[in-house]
């Protein structure tokens, strides 16, 4: 599965200073410098070096600084990455290859031409701030089947734990989710229910989503902090 290339991708590009993350805004690996602004790198996995994987790339040029795909490298030497015509074309595209052997080993079969134009400023911006509100690294790269855990998932999971003690305010999730009032209003996931004015509670759905993604350690100390403010 593409997801065995995100370990040994995020270990290359971490170690080349760049703070990592999977499955931010459709690509399978963002990272960030620590400047300001910072550099953006993204890296998109395939099992193994084909058309499409290139076309993606293309299409996440728009949004970052500097853009690699990555795949396995064909036991017997014959993929893509042997090709002199692919490599060219990604040398032409200003696009960066690693390959990754069957024990995690990563190699560059083409370095990126950096730093690559900025060409959409908006799409840039949607990666850097998703990237910057995610607590952790929650989502592996390359995964499809799976809701990914984004910073708003992550937020409306933080109320739905809040509120599992019983029904608050908005304003009494707002030490803890600065944005609970819109989560709560817009209710996308279904998981919260307006009890009376100014009044929120936990739907089944949200109990549901809770057992499938339990509350963290954080978000039980924000919880002991509601309850004392109580």
């Amino acid at each position: 599965m593409e997801t065995t290339l995100y370990l040994p991708i995020k270990g290359f590009l971490e170690a080349a200073g760049y703070s990592v993350k999977g499955e931010i805004a459709g690509c399978d690996l963002v990272g960030l410098t620590p400047d300001e602004p910072p550099v953006v790198v993204v890296c998109e996995l395939k099992l193994s070096f084909n058309l499409e994987l290139v076309l993606q790339a293309v299409d996440r040029a728009a949004a970052s600084d500097e853009v690699w795909i990555a795949a396995r490298v064909s036991a017997k030497g014959k993929g893509r990455e042997s090709d002199r015509r692919y490599r060219d074309l990604c040398r032409r595209l200003g696009f960066g290859m690693l390959g990754v052997a069957d024990n995690g080993t990563v190699d560059v079969i083409v370095s990126p031409v950096a730093p690559m134009p900025r060409k959409n400023a908006r799409k840039r911006s949607r990666l850097v701030n998703e990237h910057k509100r995610r607590k952790g690294d929650p989502a592996v790269g390359g995964s499809t089947r799976a809701p990914i855990m984004t910073a708003y998932r992550q937020q409306a999971l933080a109320c739905a734990a809040a509120l599992q003690a019983g029904p608050l305010r908005p304003r009494d999730l707002k030490p803890i989710v600065p944005t609970a009032m819109n989560i709560l209003r817009g209710n996308v996931y279904g998981w919260f229910e307006r009890l009376e004015r100014g009044i929120y509670g936990l739907t089944p759905l949200g109990a549901q989503a809770l057992m499938r993604w339990p509350a963290t350690p954080d978000e039980e100390a924000n919880m002991l902090l509601i309850e004392k403010a109580g």
